[in-house]
């Protein structure tokens, strides 16, 4: 029988496990080459993420024609049908990736994502291919909250703006791969075989998250408080009662609006508008649109971790810059009407665009706190998706169908013009969440 004073002591012992500060951080588990390696990974993961969910846009065009569909139902494919299972799935999953194996959840969200890629290519009716895109949605919140959660154990406070401007850079080759390679696979052998040939290469991949990438709760010396997750309640509370967490949110929210119509409409826009053929489209434009992400993120990921060790708040005032100078950028390369200087301006203003994008996922890793860091990045992604690729698209479509008898083929031009118009009230919340970083920033 147990006494009352082991009992007690057992109950002291247990609470004090749960208050014990972190001594040894879960990055010092991890050698330089591991930690690059796990990382290599992930931005294969990332790529996978975006491939499969890009594919749509180069194919909008040959979809609307067979299946007789106004823009709007386009829309309404390339957001909601997407969106829809993500705002359902995505915060379950994030408790999956907070409590339990982040490369299980990975591995398990790829082969759900590219298993209904292949169906998609496989439907022989609009709404097969809207339920099967229902199907994609619902996997990928599987990505990139438990990727990013791994990212910050596996590397320190002041390199992960670099480590996630990496990450960032598997959408740029997911957008090619989407864009450019699917571009050319639909043109050449038609859309379908373009979502098949996205979604077999997951299979892989899954297998190799699976067994090779590693996942720091179950190693030797990594702090155990981290794996006692909290409550959904007492996470949610926590994080609305931080104001630099909801003015990022609200800053990521508006700027998806902009980034996902124009993922999705941008090459329907330079066949119809530009006369652009859809390889050119998707393979030239695809190809420098990617660089320049690739660029954008990279560099600004650098450069917000330098100017950071001045400042903490200059992960939330360098977007705000960036949605500044490349919101007018983004409005004359629209104004063209030849597709080489579209390319050209759209890939600069996308560059600029981009170069904010890692510090501002950075501000939210900074105040989470390490225990809510999947429940936070899905909480930014839910809004992200329901926001930016719900009504992203499904604006831009139903503004181009009610402009259309006036603008005829150029109502797609200015209602991809009006989505613009978010990017200044994101950048202006994104300069208010650095006023109140410094004393809501959590380890």
């Amino acid at each position: 029988m147990i006494s009352s004073t082991a009992k007690r002591k057992d109950d002291m012992d247990e609470s004090k496990s749960l208050t014990t500060p972190i001594v040894s951080p879960p990055w010092l588990l991890f050698g330089e080459r591991q930690r690059w390696g796990f990382l290599l990974i992930l931005l294969l993961v990332t790529t996978s993420n975006y491939f499969d969910f890009n594919i749509l846009s180069v194919s909008l065009e040959s979809i609307k024609h067979e299946f007789r569909v106004s823009d709007s139902m386009l829309g309404l494919l390339g957001g909601f049908s997407f969106a829809l299972l993500y705002a359902v799935s995505a915060l379950p999953i994030a408790r999956w990736a907070d409590t339990g194996n982040r490369r299980t959840v990975i591995a398990f969200a790829i082969t759900v994502w590219s298993v209904m890629t292949v169906i998609c290519g496989l439907a022989q009716s609009f709404w097969q291919l809207a339920l099967a895109r229902v199907g994609v949605g619902a996997a990928e919140p599987g990505a990139m909250p438990p990727a990013l959660s791994l990212l910050a154990d596996y590397f320190p406070p002041n390199r992960r703006a670099t480590a996630i401007s990496v990450l960032s850079a598997g959408g740029a080759a997911g957008f090619f791969f989407g864009v450019g390679v699917g571009g050319y696979i639909a043109a050449t052998y038609g859309w379908r075989r373009a979502f098949i040939a996205a979604g077999i290469p997951g299979l892989a991949l899954a297998v190799i998250v699976r067994f090779v990438l590693a996942e720091p709760r179950f190693r030797v010396g990594f702090p155990g408080a981290l794996c006692r997750a909290e409550d959904v309640r007492s996470t949610l509370l926590t994080l609305v009662q931080k104001k630099s967490f909801l003015f990022a949110l609200a800053s990521l929210s508006l700027y998806s609006v902009f980034s996902f119509a124009a993922t999705i409409f941008l090459p329907t826009f330079m066949t119809r508008s530009l006369h652009a053929a859809l390889a050119q489209a998707s393979v030239t434009w695809g190809l420098g649109f990617s660089t320049a992400t690739l660029v954008g993120s990279i560099a600004g990921g650098w450069s917000t971790d330098y100017l950071g060790k001045k400042t903490v708040r200059w992960y939330s005032w360098w977007p705000a810059i960036t949605c500044t100078l490349g919101a007018p950028i983004f409005l004359l390369s629209l104004a063209c009407n030849q597709a080489k200087t579209f390319v050209l301006i759209s890939c600069a203003a996308q560059a600029i665009l981009s170069a904010g994008i890692p510090a501002a996922f950075t501000v939210v890793q900074a105040v989470c706190g390490s225990r809510r860091r999947a429940t936070a990045m899905a909480a930014v992604h839910l809004s992200f998706n329901i926001f930016g690729g719900g009504f992203g698209p499904l604006l831009v479509g139903v503004l181009s169908d009610a402009l259309a008898p006036q603008l005829g083929i150029e109502s797609l031009r200015y209602s991809l013009m009006a989505m613009i118009a978010f990017l200044m009230p994101a950048a202006a919340t994104f300069y208010l969440s650095g006023r109140s970083i410094l004393k809501e920033q959590e380890a």
